[in-house]
């Protein structure tokens, strides 16, 4: 999980997915982080910098993995990899899908650079914690 902005109600589906279905789980990010007591979970702590979570995780993924995370380029980087990418708000980044989600994030990066307020996602909803549930449900279902 690319845990630098990943929500904390979504750590917490994460930590419980770990404990029901034994899988593990890994945070990684440039600042400590606390988790439970639990063989399934673990952090990692790397480095500050920009990119350096993200190499680590890219680093660290294989086929059959799924990776947590908002940031759009490193998913695709680890769909490379043939690793599964997933974002807080349920959203699986496929193939199919990433072209379209690089443009449009580079196209607000721009409108950024150019002094453009674009505003930041909107806040996580009930909703969009359920299709997060829903989705690593049926990734753990898939990769058994």
């Amino acid at each position: 999980m690319d845990a630098d902005a990943c929500p904390g109600v979504i750590r917490d589906i994460l930590f419980r997915a770990a404990e029901r279905a034994q899988v593990e789980v890994t945070l990684v990010a440039n600042q400590w982080l606390r988790t439970p007591p639990s063989r399934f979970i673990r952090a990692l702590q790397v480095e500050s910098g920009p990119d350096v979570a993200d190499s680590a995780i890219v680093e660290r993924c294989a086929p059959g993995d799924l990776v947590v995370t908002q940031d759009i380029p490193l998913a695709a980087l680890v769909l490379e990899k043939g690793a599964a990418a997933l974002n807080p708000r349920g959203e699986r980044y496929t193939s199919a899908n990433m072209a379209e989600r690089l443009s449009m994030r580079n196209f607000m990066d721009e409108l950024r650079g150019a002094g453009i307020q674009t505003g930041g996602p909107p806040p996580l909803h009930a909703r969009d914690r359920q299709a997060f549930a829903n989705e690593l449900d049926r990734w753990l279902v898939q990769s058994r």
